[in-house]
Order: C-alpha cells, then structure tokens, then sequence
C-alpha cells in the first residue's frame, strides 16, 4: 500500500499522524507543503482545509484520525496498535 501525508513542520497533528503510522508498522512518503506550495494548492483544489491529509491507496483523510490509520490493513509481520 503506498501512503503520503502531506505535512507542514510545525502542524502538531501531522507529526502524531506520523508516530500512529510507525507504530503501526506502515511506510510511508511525505510531503512538506511548506516546501512545495503547488501541492498546497492541488490540495486544496480537491476540498482539503485541515493538516495533515493522507492519501492511502483510494482512501483520503485530513486531519490526526486515529480511527482511519486502525482501518487500514495492518502491514504484514506488524502487530502494534494505536
């Protein structure tokens, strides 16, 4: 499964969506919309408003959403949970 989260670095939601990402096991890319303000825009083209957004295969989410990183399937050899 690939996953990106779009991030800022000071957006205190992105980086405990990230550790709830590691903990889990899940790799994933990242994007720093403060280095890339065209990302920023094709986000919000797409209805986005809140950091961080998390593109996972066909799901999409914004914001620290503990209850959608648990649905997603669990990486293999992983068994840690949030």
């Amino acid at each position: 499964m690939r996953i990106i989260i779009y991030t800022r670095k000071s957006c205190i939601q992105c980086h405990a969506t990230k550790r709830a990402m590691e903990s889990r096991g899940f790799d994933y890319e990242t994007i720093n919309l403060d280095l890339d303000p065209q990302a920023a825009d094709e986000l919000r083209a797409r209805g986005f408003r809140q950091l961080p957004v998390v593109i996972a295969d066909q799901q999409s989410w914004s914001g620290f959403r503990p209850d959608m990183i648990n649905r997603l399937p669990q990486p293999a050899g992983h068994t840690a949970s949030l």
